[in-house]
Order: C-alpha cells, then sequence, then structure tokens
C-alpha cells in the first residue's frame, strides 16, 4: 500500500497530522500536506486509512 497526496486539493486542516504524526506533516510554507513515509508499516495501515476518511478535502488516498 502506498499513501497518494494532492496538495492542490489539500485545505491545511492538519487532520492527517494529527492522526498518524509519523507519516505526515504540514508544509511551513502553506500548511498542505506532506508525506514523510509513502509506505506504511502493515501495524500503521489502520491508523493511515483512519487519516484518509479524516480528510476533509479528500487529498489523501492509499492505492495497492
Amino acid at each position: 500500500m502506498v499513501i497518494e497526496a494532492d496538495p492542490e486539493l489539500c485545505v491545511g486542516s492538519g487532520m492527517c497530522a494529527l492522526t498518524v504524526p509519523d507519516l505526515f506533516d504540514q508544509s511551513q510554507d502553506d500548511g498542505t500536506v506532506v508525506v514523510l513515509r509513502p509506505v506504511p508499516a502493515d501495524p500503521e495501515l489502520d491508523d493511515v486509512r483512519d487519516a484518509v476518511r479524516r480528510c476533509p478535502s479528500g487529498a489523501l488516498k492509499l492505492t495497492d
């Protein structure tokens, strides 16, 4: 599984960084999503799915 993020869709709410701070951060310039590690470990997948669901703009995806 791979995390994909579209900074053009991101509104900078920070839900991803709050949900999984080991995998997501926010840009210092505009607050948009920064993926720190695009391939999460298996134990992190449930948290990543939660972050994807919580994203208000739909900027995050988890793909095979």
